[in-house]
């Protein structure tokens, strides 16, 4: 069994039950008085669930470190191309229900529906009274429940309410009520409420270089400080990244470029005209020189309207009179085509370029970054967090992607070279 040097034998059981999918603090109690590998290895000490959990919480932040100096060790074994990244993210469940995260377009629902039900509640309650006072004799008992339905309605909306003044205090779109830190994710990963991982993976041996988790629900603006990490703990001054469509963002294209990384990132097929049915911007040649676009019917898109998209120049392109004769106006607008591009854009030019030359790089960071998220959700049965809050949960992943790394070495170069290599 291999042993990373630690001061601790807490630090050690945490270690051996990640690479042995034991993460649970009572599950790890229970494995120190039945299980012989761990007895040895914890030198017969049966530790409390509750010094197990106490210890992970508090050195969270230690665990980082102690995955950052077995990337460095990694590297010292030349287990690292150093030439190539693949990053990539994935989402891992929180602790939180997603019926209790609130969106402000759900709590703004439930308030609208919430005084619907009180007016038709109070309009049957003005309907009873009207009826006691011409009949004589009153209905208590079902005036007590509307009584008590409306209290129970007033209460909830009370209790939404103020969680959309708590939004607006904090600036949030969203509210989790036991992992405050927990975020809804996208619909389509069917995680519900939890954390964006991050990945950079060396594509030699599929090595992970640098892990982060964050609660931002889109991977768009994660590329640039994730590379950039990477690249640093590779000690490399220059490198080659390659992600996939959730990370096109042109400021974080731009921000690789200016720290030396050489981005390959597909652009996304999106837009108004796409979803329409008519031709795509990649189907309207631009002309650097000139400062024109060439529509498919090559007819000249000339420079008409500036304005800002986010921090960047927008220059929209058009030529009315053209497409007003045009025999493709059918597929291509409804009135007259315009076409945008940013000030910077030759950045993106660029990198289409890089990937019309090396198609196959895709298919690289496909076989790299999935191998390690196969391996930590199917094989490590890593499908949820076990703790709350963003600081805990990334002192958690930490042991995670380090049990993954010491479990790979390990299939490199082999328990025997390791330990020499630690003991070094």
């Amino acid at each position: 069994m291999f042993v990373l040097k630690c001061r601790t034998d807490r630090s050690l059981s945490c270690r051996d039950a990640y690479l042995n999918r034991v993460r649970s603090s009572r599950r790890l109690e229970a494995e120190a008085h039945r299980n012989i590998e761990a007895i040895w290895l914890l030198r017969r000490l049966t530790l409390d669930f509750r010094t197990i959990a106490a210890f992970r919480r508090v050195n969270r932040s230690a665990f980082r470190k102690v995955f950052r100096e077995f990337v460095i060790l990694c590297r010292q074994l030349d287990l690292f191309g150093r030439e190539l990244l693949a990053v990539d993210g994935t989402r891992i469940k929180a602790v939180n229900n997603k019926d209790r995260n609130f969106t402000r377009a759900s709590l703004s629902k439930f308030i609208h529906e919430a005084d619907e039900k009180l007016i038709d509640c109070m309009k049957r309650l003005d309907e009873g009274d009207a009826d006691e006072d011409g009949a004589g004799a009153g209905n208590g008992s079902g005036d007590s429940k509307l009584a008590e339905k409306i209290a129970a309605i007033g209460g909830k909306r009370a209790r939404h309410k103020a969680m959309i003044e708590e939004l607006d205090h904090t600036d949030e779109d969203q509210i989790s009520l036991t992992d405050p830190d927990a975020r809804a994710m996208a619909r389509m990963t069917k995680v519900g409420v939890g954390y964006n991982v991050q990945l950079a993976v060396d594509t030699k041996h599929k090595l992970i270089v640098e892990q982060e988790v964050s609660n931002q629900v889109l991977d768009m603006g994660l590329l640039a400080p994730t590379a950039a990490a990477a690249m640093e703990a590779l000690g490399v001054e220059r490198i080659e990244v390659v992600a996939d469509r959730g990370y096109f963002k042109i400021e974080d294209i731009e921000a690789c470029e200016a720290a030396g990384i050489t981005a390959y990132v597909p652009k996304p097929i999106r837009g108004p005209a796409v979803r329409e049915g008519f031709f795509s911007k990649e189907e309207f040649r631009y002309d650097p020189v000139r400062d024109i676009f060439h529509c498919p019917a090559d007819q000249v898109l000339s420079p008409r309207h500036y304005g800002k998209s986010r921090d960047n120049v927008k220059i929209d392109y058009t030529n009315r009179a053209a497409c007003k004769a045009c025999h493709l106006r059918e597929r291509c607008t409804k009135t007259f085509r315009r076409v945008s591009r940013l000030e910077n854009e030759a950045i993106l030019d660029r990198m289409a370029a890089r990937l019309a030359v090396r198609p196959d790089i895709l298919d690289r960071r496909r076989e790299s970054v999935e191998h390690p998220f196969g391996t930590i959700k199917q094989w490590m049965n890593r499908g949820a967090f076990l703790m709350r809050r963003l600081e805990n949960v990334r002192g958690e992943f930490s042991l995670t992607a380090l049990a993954y790394n010491i479990k790979r070495a390990i299939t490199i170069i082999g328990a025997p070279d390791l330990i020499a290599a630690v003991k070094a």
